[in-house]
């Protein structure tokens, strides 16, 4: 190896944290060709994680790096749903390995590299009719510039509702419900009316009555895409799910 690429080599790996993913075009950016990146490979110098995609042979792969490198290439994507709210704190038990929740605008399979490493499931979803333009209440966690984009809590609420009846147990929506009486309901309510599933929308309301959690006093049903005046009725793993107006 010449002295210039062995300097290529030494000028990335200072300014590579441990534990993130590039891809090949990341390292084109630092002069680094594909014929390059195989030679660091089979030095033991890059580790190979799939096809374009490498890191560091010294460091496990970190998770918010890792995510950062997928918000790149699956428009939309964010931690979300029961994830979401377990980082802000909103959670009823503490799980050993919680599964990572991740949902986007577009169909994808997250690679075999990152499911192994952190245990996820991803979701196609619009919940919001905003979404078209820009994904509303998401950003980087805590407004850190190098933190994966998160739901806000009160989103982060109704992707976990909408998610019941299909892969959320009811009985355990419910003892989250009971944890957000934080929620701030000038958000929550303008998320509702942009809300395009009218399950999400009645299950919100009739937890929030039922629980006299403070956000559902200041939400006017008249207000909200209830689909009407009947009720809804859908038939789920755990019987039938009745949600009023």
């Amino acid at each position: 190896m010449t002295t210039t690429s062995r300097s290529k080599l030494n000028s990335l790996l200072a300014r590579l944290p441990g534990g993130t993913p590039v891809t090949s075009e990341d390292l084109a950016l630092e002069g680094i060709s594909a014929d390059l990146a195989v030679h660091y490979v089979r030095a033991g110098w890059l580790q190979r994680l799939a096809r374009g995609v490498y890191c560091r042979p010294d460091t496990p792969l970190q998770r918010d790096p890792s995510l950062l490198l997928l918000q790149r290439q699956v428009p939309g994507l964010h931690v979300g749903g029961k994830s979401a709210l377990d980082w802000h704190g909103i959670r009823h038990y503490v799980s050993q390995a919680p599964k990572l929740h991740l949902y986007g605008l577009k169909s994808a399979k997250l690679p075999g590299w990152f499911t192994d490493a952190f245990p996820s499931e991803y979701h196609r979803k619009q919940l919001f009719s905003s979404d078209v333009t820009g994904m509303r209440y998401t950003g980087p966690f805590e407004g850190r510039a190098d933190a994966p984009n998160v739901s806000a809590p009160e989103r982060a609420f109704l992707e976990m509702l909408s998610e019941v009846g299909v892969r959320q147990p009811l009985a355990e929506a419910r003892e989250l419900a009971e944890s957000t009486y934080g929620l701030r309901s000038s958000v929550l309510g303008e998320l509702l009316r942009q809300c395009t599933n009218v399950k999400t929308v009645r299950l919100c309301l009739q937890l929030g009555r039922d629980l006299s959690l403070p956000w559902a006093k200041k939400l006017d049903p008249a207000d909200l895409p209830t689909g009407g005046n009947r009720p809804w009725v859908a038939k789920t793993n755990e019987g039938l799910l009745i949600l009023k107006s």
